[in-house]
């Protein structure tokens, strides 16, 4: 099992370089989606775009 793992990503720097780089970039994608969703939950209705439409329509 080590084999294939090491002759496919460990064994050329410039994979593995780009491997870690591409590994980090979906982490903090995968991470900042799940962030926003977990405050967005938390926080509904007491955030600008929940109440928007409130204000909105009181100015016209």
């Amino acid at each position: 099992m080590a084999s294939p793992i090491y002759t496919t990503i460990f064994k050329r720097n410039s994979v593995f370089v780009t491997s870690v780089f591409l590994g980090a970039f979906g982490f903090s994608m995968g991470f900042d989606l799940a962030t926003s969703a977990w405050w967005d939950a938390h926080n509904r209705g007491k955030q600008w775009k929940d109440i928007r439409a409130r204000y909105m329509e009181q100015e016209e």
